[in-house]
């Protein structure tokens, strides 16, 4: 484990070459990144995939990184764009949905309509423009503030606000037409 605490240290230690600090790096942020590309490409496989590389990107440019900006903004930039490549490829190279995996601890009709509500929720994402999309799973599957959305999306904050508003209602249209009444 390595010692140093600060964020901006490590990114320097890392920019020396110091390969453990590089690590801690990855090690705070990988799940996070993870979850954006999961989130945008619905596929284990591929998440974890453009994970990695979004990580190989990052430290083979970490030179043009400003330290006066937030890293993580400037992270989940680069796994965006490598999402936003991963779909159009996905456009001509379809995919198929991942198997439903079930919990044994827990009552297995439960989880099936749990998984199925969420497979809808899931589908009715999916099914949104990307410019109605990008926005609502930066939001609510990584959890990013209006401005830190904005930054990676390249967008104006009012911009972000808009398609976020418009793609919730886009997807609550989308659902009630599929029969979900409680999402």
């Amino acid at each position: 484990m390595y010692r140093v605490q600060d964020e901006v240290s490590l990114l320097r230690a890392s920019l020396a070459g110091e390969t453990e600090a590089w690590g801690e790096i990855v090690s705070r942020y990988k799940e996070a990144v993870f979850g954006l590309c999961l989130g945008f490409l619905r596929n284990r496989a591929d998440a974890e995939d453009l994970t990695h590389d979004a990580f190989i990107r990052a430290y083979v440019n970490l030179r043009r990184y400003r330290l006066d900006k937030k890293f993580s903004t400037w992270l989940f930039t680069i796994a965006s764009n490598l999402c936003r490549n991963r779909l159009r490829y996905r456009r001509y190279h379809p995919v198929a949905p991942p198997p439903l995996q079930i919990d044994g601890g827990n009552d297995p009709a439960q989880i099936v309509a749990q998984e199925d509500r969420a497979a809808q929720v899931r589908g009715g994402i999916d099914s949104l423009p990307y410019d109605y999309r990008a926005p609502l799973v930066l939001r609510y599957y990584n959890d990013l503030s209006y401005k830190e959305i904005a930054e990676v999306l390249s967008l104006p904050e009012g911009t972000v606000k808009t398609r976020i508003h418009r793609g919730k209602i886009r997807l609550k249209h989308v659902l009630e037409n599929e029969g979900v009444t409680h999402v």
